[in-house]
């Protein structure tokens, strides 16, 4: 035997080792079932089946300019959308909240707005105006400036709280049979919500009374209003007795405030007195004492939809924010705002 053929034999088998093993499991792997699923796949797979809303997280943001009629200065602010919900929170829902509360507060926002610019209503709405900043009618809002100037050394760290909340929603708003809802919300209520038909007489499907205990912790949840005999009796058109207890109670809601109330024969509905002697809330006891005649409420607001109080407390609890606003909206679902960009624009 040639004393180079052992050499070249090892020499020959490692090249065979090299390049044709590699090959056969690659070609076992390759034939064989596939056992796993990609993680990412897996995940929106799960997001999209248990989801009864109808959002895209990664939905672009909606591009188009908000025109809003300020008040006090008279003028009118170009504001992109997002941004004009930032300062409707900012403005609307004290920034110490939850940040899930924050989030419901942006939704409803967003909703409140998107509702109005399709609307073909310009009642209280200044000519080339899609809103405005008078709470009456409809939403606080603030610019940055504004904001910085109220917040001072705390602005950079509340934007940005704030931010953190509207980006976390953004492109989102509430329907109702595929329709903007009227995302109707208030401050403090008397631990119930109104039915919308009991304050404002209108029936709306997403707008019923549900329970709000959170809201007996809120700071505003009972007040005091006095206002001088002469003055009540002006505001009602009334003539006082001097009996100590001021009418009664005729009937009362399902939220427990008052429906319908009777001074000396005379009627009146719990929104009309609290309109008129500007309450706080549609459930009050009335007394005289004295030149003096003295209201005591509970809860802070009409009382329909959504209570901030509550929404902070269901937070607290741990809720998210689809949590919190499906509680106070009924059988509402979560959208898109897209479908909605392109009729505002027809309308612009």
């Amino acid at each position: 035997m040639n004393k180079f053929q052992p050499l070249m034999w090892i020499v020959l088998s490692t090249i065979i080792i090299t390049l044709v093993v590699p090959s056969i499991l690659v070609l076992a792997f390759s034939n064989s079932p596939k056992k796993y699923i990609d993680a990412s796949t897996s995940q929106d797979f799960v997001e999209s089946t248990n989801s009864k809303d109808q959002t895209d997280k990664k939905s672009a943001e909606p591009s188009i300019d908000v025109s809003v009629y300020r008040t006090l200065t008279k003028e009118v602010e170009q504001i992109p959308l997002e941004e004009y919900v930032v300062g409707v929170v900012a403005s609307e829902m004290p920034v110490s909240f939850e940040l899930e509360a924050l989030k419901a507060q942006s939704l409803a926002a967003r909703t409140f707005l998107v509702r109005q610019m399709l609307s073909n209503s310009t009642i209280n709405l200044p000519e080339g105006t899609d809103i405005t900043d008078n709470t009456q009618f409809h939403q606080v809002f603030k610019n940055k400036k504004e904001l910085a100037s109220e917040w001072g050394k705390n602005y950079q760290s509340n934007i940005s709280k704030v931010q953190k909340a509207v980006e976390a929603t953004k492109g989102q708003i509430i329907t109702y049979d595929e329709k903007p809802i009227d995302a109707s919300f208030f401050s403090t209520s008397n631990g119930y919500t109104e039915n919308s038909e009991d304050y404002w007489g209108n029936k709306t499907p997403y707008l019923k009374s549900v329970e709000s205990p959170w809201d007996l912790k809120s700071p505003k949840f009972q007040n005091e209003t006095t206002i001088q005999v002469p003055k009540f009796e002006e505001l009602l058109g009334i003539k006082l007795d001097s009996d100590v207890n001021i009418g009664s109670v005729l009937s009362k809601s399902e939220g427990n405030r008052i429906k319908s109330f009777e001074i000396n024969d005379k009627k009146y509905s719990g929104k009309t007195i609290r309109d008129k002697l500007k309450l706080h809330s549609s459930d009050f006891t009335i007394k005289r004492e004295g030149s003096e005649v003295i209201i005591h409420t509970k809860g802070n607001g009409h009382g329909v939809g959504m209570s901030q109080y509550g929404a902070n407390g269901l937070a607290q609890e741990g809720k998210n924010y689809k949590d919190i606003v499906h509680y106070y909206y009924q059988d509402i679902t979560i959208s898109s705002v897209e479908p909605f960009i392109n009729k505002m624009y027809v309308k612009k």
